[in-house]
């Protein structure tokens, strides 16, 4: 590596040779960083969004709706990648790509499969049990996949996309009167009192073969959502205590600077507030912090790129607009020659006061799932990702997952770049985009019932919650 100061910029040289050893050598250049005009930084959201977009559109099972897990590689289907490609259909809707009458249609479709699914306590067979689904299922059958957990979470992911469909498709038509009806059946089929297993917080999940997970959701983490539904449910409800329970375990602590509720991958911040407007609205912890969560996610964000740009540990291409650690694909081990640093494969990356685990890797869904936190870092680091990385990082569908410039392999190249899209790393692009731009995805779920009632049970007071306007037929 070769850095060249040129007038308060840099040049930074990446040596890379083209597969096998070779007498002549290529050179990856990263260019210092230029200011977008407001036009061109609007062009390329927009670019952003529709590209991203196509990833849930053009990748989603045929005959049933379900998302990949990943592509281009053959993977299973994500149920939590289903949840977020919903939501994806009614941003979809507002930009034109598709119809609202296309969107219904792929809406019913999907809802219509995880209606009819098989459900049991089977060990093969089924797609769910007692409201809840597995984790990953076959993308054809919708059956389990070997022989995963019933994940809660993934399931809560899945039961809010589905709440954005029930809440938009608010029209007299035939099939928007069914998504309605099966979104709400779906949601109440889920049975959140026996998730609990009995204990103050829910567990993440359960197996035929071992039952309930000794793991349980406890805070801070993306399990909001999931609580927050919980605690509405007209049918299974858990108690609003388990609001309070999962608070206590929270852990508030300085870290670069920012006194905020550490997590440290930034999944963790965004997921639940993809769909949970959190802007002036507060639980009793965060009433007596004196901030609210968005705040929260806006430290948290800021932490994350601090630590980058300190770059420590000396990783390749670490910059102001080169950072983000969260939950991605990595490079893995094999075939590297570097003799300091254990490289991983796909791993809950990041950073906070309690939390570290960094290998050089970046993904631009840390700061793509930010975007509503701090704009204007966040806008600049994947401009630049893109403009920089080009098609080494972004293609058909957008951003590919990760990359990681510090790894060198015996054959003497450098930098690794995932060759995948991954479904739940694009919806937090998409949809917090889009929440960034008009607040859709947030303005719809305000009208939901359901999240209401549940935010105001768990104690939820302030801002726009008090609102009661507007609220879903």
């Amino acid at each position: 590596m070769k850095q060249l100061k040129l007038s308060g910029s840099f040049v930074l040289i990446l040596l890379l040779c083209c597969g096998e050893r070779k007498t002549s050598q290529q050179f990856f250049v990263v260019t210092a960083t230029t200011k977008a005009t407001p036009r061109q930084t609007g062009a390329f959201l927009d670019s952003l969004s529709r590209d991203t977009f196509n990833f849930f559109w053009e990748l989603a099972e045929p005959s049933n709706g379900n998302q990949p897990d990943r592509w281009p590689t053959p993977s299973f289907s994500s149920i939590a990648a289903t949840g977020f490609g919903l939501t994806s259909y009614l941003i979809g809707v507002e930009r034109k790509y598709v119809t609202r009458e296309q969107a219904a249609e792929r809406t019913l479709k999907t809802l219509t499969f995880f209606s009819k699914a098989p459900k049991g306590n089977q060990e093969s067979g089924v797609t769910g049990y007692k409201g809840f689904f597995y984790h990953f299922i076959d993308p054809k059958t919708g059956l389990r996949f070997r022989q995963v957990e019933l994940s809660t979470i993934d399931t809560g992911l899945l039961m809010a996309g589905i709440l954005s469909c029930q809440t938009y498709f608010d029209g007299n038509s035939e099939t928007e009167k069914s998504i309605r009806a099966i979104s709400d059946s779906l949601y109440r089929a889920v049975d959140w009192e026996w998730a609990m297993n009995g204990k103050e917080t829910m567990s993440m999940g359960w197996h035929p073969e071992r039952n309930f997970l000794d793991a349980q959701w406890r805070g801070y983490n993306e399990a909001m959502v999931l609580y927050i539904m919980a605690i509405a449910s007209p049918t299974h409800p858990v108690s609003p205590g388990s609001w309070q329970a999962w608070t206590k375990t929270y852990q508030w602590a300085n870290y670069q600077g920012f006194d905020y509720v550490n997590f440290g991958p930034l999944f963790g911040h965004q997921y639940s507030q993809m769909f949970i407007d959190f802007r002036g609205i507060k639980d009793s912890y965060m009433a007596e912090k004196g901030i609210d969560y968005f705040e929260n996610s806006r430290r948290a964000t800021l932490a994350n790129r601090t630590y980058c740009i300190k770059n420590a540990i000396g990783f390749v291409g670490y910059s102001d607009t080169f950072w983000g650690l969260t939950a991605c694909d990595g490079p893995g081990n094999e075939g590297k020659v570097n003799p300091n640093i254990s490289f991983e494969g796909y791993s809950a990356r990041g950073a906070a006061r309690f939390y570290h685990n960094d290998d050089g890797t970046i993904a631009p869904t840390a700061a793509g799932g930010s975007i509503p936190f701090v704009p204007d870092e966040c806008i600049t680091a994947l401009r630049d990702m893109k403009w920089k990385m080009k098609d080494k990082l972004y293609g058909q569908y957008g951003f590919k997952d990760a990359f990681n410039l510090s790894i060198i392999y015996k054959n003497g190249t450098q930098g690794w770049f995932d060759k995948d899209y991954l479904g739940i790393d694009q919806g937090p692009i998409l949809i917090q985009l889009e929440n960034y731009r008009t607040g859709l995805v947030w303005n719809i779920m305000k009208k939901s019932p359901y999240i209401r009632d549940g935010l105001k049970k768990a104690g939820f007071k302030g801002g726009w919650l008090e609102n009661d306007t507007g609220r879903h037929k």
